[in-house]
């Protein structure tokens, strides 16, 4: 078969290209914040898509950094791919298991593509929705042959804390925040201890979840683009996104993706690290967090 690489395709366009034994890989990405009490990897050994392996974001990730799941190196990425028996031409399709159709699926969709994998597809409505179109589940599993991957690292791709503030003064880029308003605005909970809600000074807020459909899909290019556009974001400029710690953010770079934006860049330590790090009138809240 022909190499695939839309950012996203159906259960019914997977159930179909499973059939044909071309070089695809497919990777439950699942993932969860630790208040779902919810376990991946013992779901995954449970079920799955057939064929499907595992992609942990907290094993593939720096494991020096303090912040959770961080870009690992090139050589750290190459590695676990290898591991995960995926070439430089294999056509990669990325889902999770979480009921809103789409969570940390994004972000392994956009790590191969920092990586400079293009050829990743993200199963549009994930394993939600594998399920309801009457598509085969397994328990089985067998480990991939390893090999070896290349991996090469966009850099201006990701954004770090001295990135975002240089940016307050520079404007360079858009800085698009991902997490529910709540959380933007300062009046609910961040998830994690030790950590105030807020945003960052001249943030956009795009919660995630407004850019899935009930059912769990992705909206179409055309309400995409117009949810962008009531927001105030350009999509002809430079965009940063963030959230937590990088993984629901990964949801407005696909959709940017979908409307033609050339590449959307992360801000991979997100809210975390930024509240640990800026100075007070660089959180701003309207509740009354630590900070103010």
């Amino acid at each position: 078969m022909a190499l695939q690489a839309r950012a996203l395709i159906t259960s019914k366009w997977l159930a179909e290209a499973v059939k044909v034994q071309g070089k695809m890989r497919i990777l439950d990405t699942s993932w969860y914040l630790p208040k779902v009490h919810r376990q991946a990897k013992k779901e995954f050994k449970k079920r799955h898509i057939p064929g499907a392996a595992f992609f942990d974001i907290d094993q593939c990730c720096d494991k020096t950094s303090p912040l959770d799941h961080m870009l690992p190196s090139e050589e750290v990425f190459a590695d676990y791919v290898g591991n995960l028996g995926i070439e430089n031409d294999t056509h990669v399709v990325v889902y999770d298991c979480s009921e809103v159709g789409a969570f940390s699926a994004p972000r392994v969709w956009w790590m191969f593509r920092v990586f400079g994998h293009s050829a990743v597809s993200l199963l549009n409505g994930g394993f939600r929705n594998w399920e309801l179109d009457g598509h085969p589940v397994s328990d089985q599993y067998v480990r991939p042959t390893p090999t070896e991957f290349k991996a090469s690292l966009n850099r201006p791709w990701v954004k770090t804390y001295e990135d975002i503030l240089d940016n307050l003064d520079t404007k360079e880029f858009q800085v698009v925040d991902a997490r529910p308003s709540g959380r933007f605005r300062g009046l609910d909970p961040e998830p994690r201890d030790n950590t105030e809600p807020g945003h960052i000074p001249g943030s956009i807020s795009i919660p995630f979840h407004s850019l899935l459909a009930p059912s769990g899909h992705f909206l179409s290019r055309e309400r995409l683009h117009g949810l962008f556009e009531r927001a105030g974001v350009d999509l002809g400029r430079p965009i940063c996104v963030s959230c937590g710690s990088g993984v629901t953010a990964c949801h407005v770079a696909l959709a940017a993706h979908e409307c033609g934006h050339p590449g959307v860049s992360v801000y991979d330590g997100g809210w975390s690290e930024w509240y640990t790090r800026a100075v007070p009138e660089h959180v701003i809240s309207e509740g009354r967090g630590k900070h103010l």
